[in-house]
């Protein structure tokens, strides 16, 4: 697994985007009662397709980093999505949760999405290489 597969990518990306727009579908009421911020924002056509280059982002640099640990297996793959979510998503949300008074049911139900996307990329990226 050394070089990306570009067609995995764009099928991972795609699909955490629908699975986070899935997920907010699921948990938006609650995150809505839970942030003011979140409850006043009027959704712009624009920001969908920032949110569809951020996957696009994830989904490459998750598949550079499964190619480069040659995590070459299914359950390689999605274990390096849980090390990325546990160093990286998790510790930013209980960051933010201490210094910025984020709710902890936002950040959970931000931090799951994360979560969602990440063992999502990386399964389809990891079967599919």
């Amino acid at each position: 697994m050394n070089e990306i597969n570009f067609f995995a990518v764009l099928a991972a990306a795609f699909a955490a985007f629908v699975a986070s727009l899935i997920w907010y579908f699921i948990f938006g009421k609650a995150l809505a009662k839970s942030s003011i911020a979140f409850a006043e924002q009027k959704p712009e056509a624009w920001k969908m397709f920032v949110v569809v280059a951020q996957s696009l982002v994830l989904a490459t640099v998750l598949a550079y980093i499964i190619g480069r640990t040659r995590a070459d297996t299914l359950l390689g793959a999605v274990w390096v999505a849980v090390v990325l979510w546990i160093g990286l998503s998790a510790v930013q949300w209980l960051g933010s949760i201490l210094w910025e008074k984020v709710p902890i049911k936002v950040a959970a139900i931000h931090a799951g999405d994360w979560l969602t996307k990440l063992v999502l990329i990386a399964a389809i990226v990891g079967i599919w290489h």
